[in-house]
């Protein structure tokens, strides 16, 4: 299972040592928009064959636009054996709204 994130929880855990792998499953439009920094691209349409990309046993966060697709792929990963999955509440539309930095 998955497991929902604030967007300012999520600013925390960035600015931590270790901080989770974070993903971000919109399309390669939308993420040249601006993207959290240090998330890792990757669509959701890919993610079957690149889920080797990732670390199934490390803390990994997930988000797109509004939050629906991400729930899609955390649900997906957790079949796949990831043991420790978050879904971004509201996306980056929500991380935007609450005046967290955006990357190019």
């Amino acid at each position: 299972m998955y497991k929902p994130l604030a967007p300012a929880t999520l600013h925390a855990m960035l600015g931590q040592n270790g901080p989770p792998q974070l993903v971000d499953v919109r399309t390669t439009a939308e993420f040249g928009r601006g993207a959290i920094a240090g998330a890792h691209h990757i669509e959701l349409a890919h993610l079957p064959a690149r889920r080797t990309e990732l670390d199934p046993k490390a803390p990994l966060v997930l988000y797109c636009l509004s939050g629906a697709r991400s729930v899609q792929a955390c649900t997906y990963l957790a079949q796949q054996g990831f043991e420790q999955l978050f879904n971004l509440e509201g996306g980056i539309a929500a991380w935007a709204r609450a005046g967290l930095p955006l990357a190019a």
